[in-house]
């Protein structure tokens, strides 16, 4: 007999009841449905329910027991817990009462210790002022008399102390001429300009200390800031030399004055101020800019030569960092520089963007020169605005198109120039502008950049090179705007490299940069318009060339020979020649155009082949072997159009060659062929037009199949 517990099979699995009777039955021998060693015995499977459901009662009482015991047993170890946390918290109450009481009793105490204190000083700091002020009176009796019997005044070695009760007795005694102020003053400067000379950096310390007190004692580091210069500046590079003496004086300030950054920042600012502003003003790029400072040509005989000099000192400035020079040494250093070249720097930008407009101007003048062009004048006024709208928005060429002769008036030697000026213009603009106005002026140059690069040399070859682009119906045509827009691919690149490497640096950080973002962004849609308005009109070109060779090379009877058992089965002339001119051209834009461009162009040019093809088919009317010419005929333009490596295209041609199966297949197979998977989801009429182009296709009454 089996109980309960061997057929629960994991207390963690929910419980299952029919699970557990069809166990319970499989178990019972003659419980089995279907047979075994035992018959089915029904009264026996009763009968092992029975006393299993006995026992399941027992058990379920047994369990029932002791879940009973564990809830008193919880119930009483929780109220125990209970009473100890109360138990607890009563005496955590007390001893906060405790320590409330104790901290009450120490402010009590501090109170009172402090109270102490205060009358304490309260009695003795007057009776010390007492006693000081009795000792000035002594001394400043002595000095009414004019006879000074203190050793203190009489005594060499006792000069700190005579300094400070001649300063005090000098606060006192202000409307009085005491000559022995001034006199101790100049004794103590001249102390310490002789301890300066010998190298004893303790004396020098100790007269410091002591003419701290004294008015004279920014005189005494005036003498010390000239002394420590003299012989220090024996070279040529005022740079160097500057930085080994703020190196060799940093360390001795701090041993020498109680402030040595005060001492070092007036130190630094005599060095900008007596050494590096009169080099600067007597130096030659001084002589250059007061000579050439009207001549916008000598802008860069100007900025070349300073240029040097002005990196020379902000590098000396960062090394100057090092020193203690107080909390907001940076800003100190950068007024420094600004007032050294604040004179010459403040019109600094208009002359560069002089500067690198007539430069600009002077290299494509220059190149246009060399090509014997004469520069047209760009779209301007009511009129040229008006045909520039509509030739964009209808595609149509307004005037006579021009004959460039192959020239794409696009000079990657012009653009590399425009570029290296322009960085160099950059370079500059960083190291000569000051660093709130440096976005500002990089805006400025980059302008300059996309007027003449941009504007006067890219556009200007795309304006030109529209209006070389010939009509759709010319013969012919040499199509030389796809050079244009390979070069001005070139261009566009350069032009994006510098954008990246010479002007975000310079940008980065500031709200200029969303303008020239913005900026670029616009050029760029400018140009891409003009761009998109060529290629689709070379694209017209293209196909009008092609319709031109079908117009003269197909004859009627390539597809209704004469003979027709005399008839070699291949591709007309007229397919030969379009299929090698869409070749060259297809390999005309590979070479032309880079990444997506390649494809969006080639799948434009292969619906529009297809069109023509497609139309071109629809002209003539076809005997059975004038068929078989034309799917050879449709073949070859396929081929021609797996060139192109465009699906849609591949996929266009593949259901036109489908089509022209229909010229050749038997009457009676019509409708299998309309059925096929080519054909199946093309329109009724589109079918029945080809059908149409049979020459027995009223003989037949090949009609009726559409009907």
């Amino acid at each position: 007999i089996l109980t309960p517990g061997q057929l629960f099979i994991s207390c963690s699995e929910p419980f299952d009841a029919d699970e557990y009777i069809e166990r319970l039955a499989w178990r019972t021998p003659g419980g089995g449905s279907k047979g075994g060693a035992e018959a089915f015995d029904p009264k026996r499977l009763l009968e092992e329910f029975e006393n299993h459901i006995e026992e399941l009662k027992h058990l379920d009482e047994k369990i029932q027991r002791r879940v009973e015991k564990l809830e008193h047993q919880c119930h009483r170890e929780a109220k125990e817990f209970a009473h100890k946390v109360q138990d607890l918290q009563r005496s955590n109450q007390v001893a906060f009462q405790h320590f409330q009481e104790l901290d009450e009793h120490i402010s009590y105490v501090a109170t009172k210790v402090c109270h102490l204190g205060d009358q304490l000083e309260g009695v003795n700091t007057p009776r010390q002022r007492a006693v000081e002020a009795q000792r000035l009176m002594t001394y400043f009796n002595e000095f009414l008399d004019g006879e000074l019997r203190s050793d203190v005044f009489n005594n060499p070695e006792k000069i700190k102390e005579a300094a400070d009760i001649i300063q005090k007795l000098h606060l006192i005694a202000a409307l009085h001429d005491l000559c022995k102020y001034h006199d101790l003053e100049r004794q103590l400067i001249q102390e310490f300009t002789a301890a300066q000379r010998r190298g004893e950096i303790g004396r020098m310390q100790e007269v410091a200390a002591v003419l701290l007190h004294f008015k004279g004692y920014a005189h005494c580091v005036d003498v010390y800031i000239k002394q420590c210069q003299e012989g220090a500046y024996m070279r040529s590079d005022v740079f160097e030399d500057t930085a080994l003496l703020c190196q060799r004086v940093n360390k001795q300030v701090g041993e020498v004055f109680q402030s040595p950054e005060t001492v070092m920042t007036k130190l630094i600012q005599n060095i900008f101020e007596n050494k590096l502003q009169v080099q600067w003003t007597v130096s030659p790029i001084d002589q250059i800019f007061s000579c050439h400072k009207h001549l916008i040509p000598s802008i860069l005989t100007f900025l070349k030569p300073r240029q040097p000099y002005v990196s020379r000192t902000t590098a000396l400035a960062s090394k100057l960092t090092e020193f203690n020079l107080g909390s907001d040494k940076h800003t100190f250093l950068s007024k420094l520089i600004k007032n050294i070249f604040s004179t010459y720097l403040e019109s600094y930008i208009e002359m560069e963007k002089d500067y690198l407009r007539t430069r600009s101007a002077m290299i494509l003048q220059r190149y246009y020169d060399s090509k014997n062009h004469q520069k047209r004048p760009q779209g301007g006024g009511s009129i040229q605005e008006l045909k520039e709208r509509i030739r964009q928005r209808t595609n149509l060429p307004l005037g006579p198109s021009i004959d460039t002769h192959g020239e794409t008036f696009l000079s990657q030697e012009v653009v590399v120039n425009l570029l290296q000026e322009t960085r160099h213009a950059f370079e500059r603009c960083n190291r000569l502008s000051d660093p709130s106005d440096l976005p500002k002026n990089a805006f400025s140059i980059f302008l300059l950049l996309v007027e003449h690069l941009c504007m006067d040399h890219i556009d200007y070859a795309l304006e030109i090179g529209l209006s070389a682009i010939p009509s759709a119906d010319a013969k012919n045509a040499n199509l030389y705007f796809l050079d244009v827009v390979q070069q001005a691919n070139t261009i566009f690149h350069l032009f994006d490299k510098q954008f990246n490497d010479h002007l975000m640096p310079l940008i980065s950080s500031s709200p200029k940069l969303t303008e020239c973002l913005h900026k670029k962004k616009e050029v760029i849609e400018q140009m891409e318009v003009k761009l998109d308005t060529g290629i689709d009109r070379t694209l017209n070109c293209m196909v009008g060339q092609m319709k031109h060779i079908l117009a003269t090379e197909q004859k009627k009877t390539d597809f209704r020979p004469e003979d027709e058992n005399n008839v070699m089965i291949q591709c007309t002339a007229a397919c030969s020649k379009v299929c090698v001119y869409v070749s060259r051209q297809v390999e005309r834009v590979r070479k032309s155009m880079d990444g997506k461009n390649v494809d969006t162009v080639l799948t434009e040019l292969g619906v529009r082949f297809h069109r023509l093809i497609h139309e071109h088919l629809q002209q003539y009317s076809y005997s059975s072997m004038g068929g078989m010419l034309a799917i050879c005929d449709v073949a070859e333009y396929r081929k021609s159009a797996k060139d192109f490596r465009v699906p849609l295209v591949l996929q266009l041609f593949d259901t036109l060659h489908a089509l022209c199966n229909l010229l050749v297949v038997a009457p009676d197979n019509l409708k299998q062929v309309c059925s096929g998977e080519q054909l199946t989801n093309l329109d009724r009429n589109l079918l029945h037009a080809f059908v149409q182009l049979r020459v027995d296709y009223r003989q037949a009454r090949l009609g009726r199949h559409f009907s």
